[in-house]
């Protein structure tokens, strides 16, 4: 097929995020700043500017209420998230480094959020098994160890109300995704991109936005195969 995309240079990059309003403010640009001085060799896990708008639009756009997010790091997506929430909104963020995460505590204090976001620290398989089975999210976001995605996936997808949106992180990696010999995490996105596009209780779409945004909606029960 025909490739449309636009490469995409620096100066194009930064057009991009002026024009479309997504230059990070100054509480988010002096996170991404503290991050890469706190640990310069994980700093990439942080979202995209562009991809930390993205996610604060969608959360407004579907006046979500509920939230799930797995993968906290120092806290960019879970306060680009908790900034769109309707009022009473809450969202629930997962990771295991309490060191990474008090950097996360400190810029939703600041950003007047802390009071929307509940942090639970420990393995997320296990943080989603303890929330209630039956369907109650709105929005949820994977953005974690790339080998627990289909299992973050399996938790997550019958927890998801009807219409509710599901967004999982870095479903390109670099592109090593089309490798004939991928890495360990490559391979496990792989799989995890297989087991999401075989899965009939979603549509979604794969976004070349960052390192690869996958979107999926929850359909309605009655549009399921049995």
């Amino acid at each position: 097929m025909t490739q449309r995309n636009l490469p995409l240079t620096t100066g194009l990059y930064d057009y991009l995020l002026h024009q479309g309003r997504m230059v990070p403010d100054p509480l988010l640009a002096e996170l991404l700043d503290r991050t890469r001085e706190a640990i310069p060799d994980q700093a990439h896990m942080s979202v995209a500017p562009e991809e930390g708008a993205l996610l604060t639009f969608l959360v407004r756009l579907l006046g979500a209420k509920r939230i799930v997010e797995v993968g906290t790091f120092t806290g960019f997506s879970s306060l680009c998230l908790a900034r769109g929430l309707s009022p009473g909104g809450a969202l629930i963020t997962c990771d295991v480094s309490p060191e990474w995460t008090t950097l996360a505590r400190e810029f939703w204090t600041r950003g007047g959020v802390a009071d929307r976001i509940e942090l639970r620290l420990g393995p997320a398989l296990d943080t989603l098994r303890a929330l209630p089975a039956e369907p109650h999210l709105d929005l949820a976001f994977i953005d974690a160890d790339k080998p627990g995605y289909v299992g973050y996936w399996e938790e997550l997808v019958p927890r998801m109300l009807p219409g509710a949106l599901l967004m999982v992180d870095n479903t390109l990696f670099s592109g090593e995704v089309i490798d004939e010999q991928p890495g360990e995490k490559a391979a496990a996105v792989r799989r995890f991109n297989e087991h999401a596009r075989q899965d009939d209780r979603v549509e979604l779409v794969m976004l070349p936005i960052a390192d690869g945004l996958t979107l999926a909606r929850r359909l309605p029960f009655d549009e399921v195969p049995a």
